[in-house]
């Protein structure tokens, strides 16, 4: 199969630490972005997921519940220590 050389642009820093990885798997950066692109074609896609960070629902309550308290801290209780919240907790279960 005939070879054709490609130029792409990546951080100095990232170039640099990517190929003391793969040396140290035993390949060069030609070699690692041959397979990465022989995976793509073979997945038709990118070989993992790419996504936004979207928090679940019950992170975004949980959010919800921080800027409620901050915003209104009167509307809660407030404890000396945390031992003190613990041992509420552990005798309401």
């Amino acid at each position: 199969m005939a070879k054709v050389a490609t130029n792409i642009s990546i951080d100095q820093d990232l170039k640099k630490e990517s190929m003391e990885l793969f040396a140290d798997l035993g390949m060069d950066l030609s070699t690692a972005v041959s397979v990465f692109l022989r995976q793509c074609v073979r997945v038709q896609g990118f070989p993992f997921v790419i996504s936004r960070e979207t928090p679940n629902s019950e992170s975004i309550a949980a959010m919800n519940e921080y800027y409620e308290m901050k915003e209104h801290p009167e509307r809660y209780k407030k404890y000396s220590s945390f031992r003190e919240g613990l041992e509420e907790v552990l005798n309401e279960a």
